[in-house]
């Protein structure tokens, strides 16, 4: 007994088997979910920031856990390409896959529909008509057109069968979509920069991490004017110009030259009446040897300059090397300041009496809008500000920003001064009273006169008392007790109230630590008094008049600063006292050749999903059978979606078929 093989179960092909997956609707499902997923996570996670900004938002752990799976910049990493050639290939053998069956299938009348097939379907209706065979067909046809259909007629021995159809858009819809999907996916891996990644990979470039002039950044890090696409940004001062764009890559940055200089002519802002910026534009020039004469464009936000396939946006606005007058306020040693001119962004050595540090201008803005304390308005602006740092000569660096206007808070006007020692940190304030100038001069002559030890001796010793019942002890030795009040000054300059308490309970027993609390809470603000009054002789205000309302909440506000002063831990302060105001425009130069078919394919996207939803496929079958006393006719038809708004359709069809061919029914 001989056994044969069914030619129909020979096994696939390895290359059958791999067309049969790629093509796998199942796999183009999950290819597109995956691409969904990676779309949310960039759209959730801010892209291509600062390394530096990403460890102080998630934490060094999650920072490491994020960086490995490339979440920082989830449009060019490996894995998103990678799925979105998977993706590519996939939709690519669906199309090559199902075109010809789509394309056969919008021919396809299906006119050879048996009648036991057509009386399944849940659509039908029979009846008789008076009129021939022929006017039968003649008048299904007229309302086959009328109604959109376009139809065939097949004739066959005792019968002619009308078959009709429309919506054949539908099955194109199909066509459109998938196509589309690989357009997209095309314009995304040319955007992803699939170039810079293997260049990457394969060490043809490096990041560059140090904050360099551009002109010094070695040609590893620099791309080349032929660089498919990018995204960088690049701040351009007034008057001045570049040819050069900076992109923010993993831990550092790579310089994009650029085959055109853009240079700065003016830049505008227009602000709101409550301070906060309403517009910015800037009139760019663009020199570019391609160009029979420089290319002039004033750009603002959502008004970009396109040239060359480059586009530039209006992104932001910044310093652009302002120079700033600066009092220095020594913080420990002599009352005497000296006036120093700084640039922003341009480091200065500053030699202090015990201390060579170095003066980093971060940045100056005349204009701050802060939300309105008082809630009278809902912002105000509270004037300039800078924002600076002091590195010593180990390079350690603490940064600040200075208000160089008073802020008002309860009545009463302060300098506000943050300090914090890391990027990580939240800026931590100091609040230094105004004087009646609305200046800081007496506060600083306060606080010089607490750190001159010589003075304070000389006030204390004129200070103690001559009677026996004043709380201050009695001592033979003044000298004694004036080196005592010196000290306790001391302490409470170099660390408040608590490092006073501190070594109250550290030094006195404890049962009698709150009597000497209390005892040197006492002194300690008598002397204080007496040092104020110090002060304010030397500004030739009488003491005999007493303190008015203003010199007394001056004292109450100066003795707080002073109490944690200790915490401002620099040598100096940095009052700003004039400006002269220089703008830098911040602008985004992008080559994005990817969109030209990112476009496209979405408009191509959005038809066919309207073809597919809106142009349902819909067909009728009529049997026509003619018989020696009359023309027996069978209708069937069905709609491939939306059944219910169908069955009004069919009923419309239906009907207007009675009323042209008879309505005596057989069934």
């Amino acid at each position: 007994m001989s056994a044969s093989v069914d030619s129909s179960f020979r096994p696939l092909s390895l290359t059958a088997l791999l067309i049969r997956f790629l093509g796998s609707m199942n796999l183009a499902i999950t290819l597109l979910v995956a691409v969904a997923i990676a779309s949310i996570i960039g759209t959730v996670l801010q892209q291509n920031q600062p390394y530096p900004d990403y460890v102080i938002k998630f934490g060094p752990f999650w920072f490491e856990v994020f960086k490995s799976l490339d979440l920082f910049d989830v449009y060019s990493s490996v894995w998103f390409l990678v799925i979105l050639g998977f993706l590519v290939v996939s939709t690519t053998v669906c199309i090559f896959r199902n075109t010809p069956r789509v394309l056969k299938d919008i021919r396809d009348y299906k006119e050879s529909a048996q009648l036991k097939a057509l009386r399944r379907m849940s659509h039908g209706h029979e009846w008789q008509s008076g009129f021939s065979r022929d006017i039968c067909v003649e008048r299904i046809s007229a309302v086959a057109k009328a109604t959109g259909y376009r139809l065939v007629v097949k004739s066959e021995a005792k019968q002619l069968i009308v078959a009709a159809k429309k919506g054949s858009g539908s099955r194109l819809g199909y066509i459109f979509t998938h196509i589309a999907i690989v357009i997209i996916c095309i314009g995304g891996l040319i955007d992803g920069n699939v170039p810079l990644k293997i260049a990457e990979m394969t060490d043809k470039i490096q990041v560059e991490t140090r904050n360099i002039p551009a002109s010094q950044v070695p040609l590893v890090s620099t791309l080349p004017i032929d660089n498919l696409s990018f995204r960088g940004t690049v701040t351009i001062p007034e008057g001045q110009k570049a040819n050069l764009a900076f992109i923010d890559f993993k831990d550092g940055y790579l310089v994009q030259r650029l085959p055109f200089l853009i240079a700065v002519e003016d830049f505008r802002i227009d602000y709101y009446k409550t301070g906060q910026p309403k517009s910015f534009a800037s009139d760019l020039i663009i020199y570019d040897k391609e160009l029979d004469a420089p290319l002039y464009k004033t750009i603002s936000v959502n008004h970009p300059l396109e040239h060359r396939g480059y586009t530039i946006y209006q992104s932001s606005f910044g310093d652009g090397g302002s120079e700033l007058r600066i009092k220095l306020w020594p913080l420990k040693g002599a009352n005497r300041s000296d006036e120093i001119r700084a640039v922003v962004n341009t480091p200065f050595a500053l030699s202090l009496e015990k201390a060579e540090m170095t003066l980093e201008v971060l940045d100056f803005r005349p204009i701050n809008v802060n939300p309105d304390i008082t809630g009278v308005k809902k912002f105000k602006n509270i004037g300039p500000r800078f924002q600076y740092k002091l590195r010593s000569a180990t390079g350690e660096a603490t940064e600040f920003i200075n208000y160089m206007m008073p802020v008002e808070k309860d009545g009463a006007k302060y300098y506000l001064t943050g300090l914090r020692h890391t990027p990580a940190e939240d800026f931590r304030y100091w609040y230094l009273p105004a004087d009646s100038e609305d200046g800081v001069d007496r506060f600083m002559r306060f606080l010089a006169l607490l750190n001159d030890e010589t003075r304070l001796k000389k006030i204390a010793l004129s200070a103690l008392p001559k009677q026996a019942d004043s709380f201050l002890p009695m001592a033979e030795d003044q000298e004694l007790v004036a080196q005592f009040m010196v000290g306790l000054i001391k302490q409470f300059v170099e660390g408040g109230v608590g490092l006073i308490s501190a070594q109250v309970k550290a030094a006195v027993a404890p049962d009698k630590q709150q009597e000497i609390s209390s005892l040197y809470a006492k002194m300690l603000h008598h002397f204080l008094r007496n040092v104020y009054w110090v002060v304010l002789q030397e500004e030739e205000l009488d003491p005999t008049l007493g303190l008015s309302e203003f010199d007394e909440r001056f004292y109450e506000d100066a003795v707080a600063a002073v109490s944690i002063s200790h915490q401002y831990d620099v040598p100096v302060y940095l009052d700003l006292v004039g400006f002269n105001h220089k703008e830098a425009t911040g602008l985004q130069v992008t080559r994005s050749p990817g969109k030209m078919l990112v476009f496209p394919g979405c408009l191509l996207l959005v038809v066919g999903v309207f073809c597919m939803f809106y142009l349902p496929q819909r067909r009728f079958w009529v049997i026509v059978t003619e018989s020696q006393d009359n023309t027996q006719l069978f209708l069937a038809a069905q709609a491939g979606r939306n059944p219910y708004e169908f069955e009004q359709e069919y009923s419309a069809l239906e009907k207007a078929l009675l009323l042209q061919l008879g309505t005596e029914r057989t069934d």
